[in-house]
Formats: structure tokens, C-alpha cells, sequence
């Protein structure tokens, strides 16, 4: 019986599956479409292998079929002279189901996914389908093909909250020390509640847990969209402070 005693014994870490299909049942076939993120052909065929024989290693299907397209850097280049270094390479297998992989390559063309395997599981219910099973394979590898662009756009998205985030922290940070600071009354001081975990200038940083559940890229592009301004109003609200600064000559 397959286990995962091979991955666990190697250095290499465990495939992570990012999106995975509804299933399409058609007289006793089965169709799933799943994708894993993939640098190299290498890494793609060794996923492969651990998507056969170790996630349906008790339930094999009868073809995997598979696709991957990978951006990689061209032979004697180093990548340094820009985009010419690089060439996107693909492959396909059947595993049996005839044209089945050049269908799943396809999709991942049209839909414009790097960087990634995707396979298409068909578990054979004795009766032959016809050509509607193409349609059943395209339509798997479609939806996780959509889910995996979705995902890269949300995780560009976080990337450039996170550095606005810290933009504005900065700002706020900075705006703090040009304003200028009350003498401290004792008797108000000790008569104020104390804060437990609060600091000047150490505000929490904005939690996008729910934003990266919900996959909701317009939500994330609005606020983006509020921080960005929110960076250009502090911004003139500091070379304001600055230029009233100033001393007149």
C-alpha cells in the first residue's frame, strides 16, 4: 500500500494541493480536476507521481491525466538581462485518455496559468462516454485552473497591503513626532485607564484572514485603493507640518 513514508524519509516537503474540482459523474465515471503549484518539468512529473501513488494510492483512478507549463530561465542565461532569459515550457500525458492531455494544456493556455500541474483524474465506470468526456476533463481543469489565477491575484494583492501597511505606519510614525506633545497633567495621567498592549506608535498590524478566506480580489482592490489615499493624505498633511515649521526669516 502506498504511504507517505517516501516524502517523509526525503528532504523534499509534502505537495500542497492549492484548488481542487467539483466532481462531474457521467454514467458511472468520475472526473476531478486538482493543481499544484510547479517550477520545473522535474518537480511537475514527481507531483505527479505523489498524486497517483500516494493521494489516490487507495483509490487509484484509471488515467491522471496531466499539463504543466513552467517559466524557466534559458540555457547559459543567468535571468539578469530581463524577460528575453526566459521561456515558458510545457508538456502533457495522457495516461491513457487519448488527446486528453493536450485538452488539459490547452485550458492552461487559454487561461494563462504558470507555473503549475494540473491533473485530471478519471476514475472509468465500464461505459465509454464518447466525446463528452473531453468536455468533462476541460471543464475540470477550467475550475481549478480559475481558482489558481484567483489565488495569485489575492496573494498579490495581500503583498501590496502589506507594504502600504507598513508605509503608513511609517507616516503615521513620523507625522507623531513633527506634532506637538502636551506637558503630561499627573492628575489627568493617573486618572486614565491603562491600556494593556498599547504603545505610541505600535499600533497592531491589520489582520486579512477573512479577506484571503473570502477570495474577494474587488474587496481587495478597494482597499488598496483607501490606503493608497490614505498615504497621500498624510503625506501632504506632513509637508504641510513641515512648512509651518519653518522659521520665518
Amino acid at each position: 500500500m502506498s504511504t507517505l513514508d517516501p516524502f517523509v524519509r526525503s528532504s523534499r516537503s509534502i505537495p500542497k494541493v492549492l484548488a481542487t474540482s467539483q466532481e462531474i459523474r457521467d454514467r458511472s465515471s468520475t472526473f476531478v480536476g486538482t493543481i499544484y503549484r510547479a517550477a520545473t518539468e522535474a518537480e511537475a512529473r514527481s507531483i505527479v507521481k505523489h498524486h497517483r501513488h500516494v493521494v489516490h494510492g487507495a483509490k487509484p483512478a484509471s488515467h491522471e491525466i496531466t499539463a504543466w507549463r513552467c517559466m524557466v530561465l534559458k540555457e547559459g542565461k543567468s535571468g539578469l538581462e530581463g524577460p528575453d532569459d526566459f521561456e515558458v515550457r510545457s508538456g502533457s500525458d495522457d495516461d491513457g485518455e487519448k488527446y486528453g492531455g493536450a485538452k488539459v494544456l490547452k485550458v492552461m493556455q487559454t487561461e494563462g496559468v504558470l507555473d503549475a500541474v494540473v491533473i485530471v483524474s478519471r476514475w472509468y465506470g465500464g461505459i465509454m462516454l464518447g466525446p463528452i468526456r473531453f468536455t468533462h476533463i476541460e471543464t475540470c481543469a477550467r475550475e481549478v485552473c480559475r481558482a489558481y489565477k484567483t489565488k495569485e491575484e489575492m496573494d498579490e494583492c495581500l503583498a501590496i497591503l502589506a507594504s502600504l501597511d507598513e508605509e503608513l505606519a511609517n507616516l503615521r510614525q513620523e507625522l507623531a513626532q513633527l506634532s506637538p506633545k502636551p506637558t503630561p497633567d499627573p492628575v489627568s495621567q493617573e486618572a486614565q485607564p491603562v491600556q494593556v498592549g498599547s504603545a505610541r506608535g505600535h499600533s497592531a498590524k491589520p489582520s486579512y484572514d477573512a479577506l484571503t478566506a473570502s477570495s474577494d480580489i474587488a474587496k481587495g482592490r478597494r482597499l488598496i485603493n483607501a490606503r493608497e489615499s490614505a498615504i497621500r493624505s498624510l503625506k501632504a498633511l506632513i509637508a504641510k507640518k513641515r512648512a509651518t515649521d519653518v522659521p520665518s526669516t
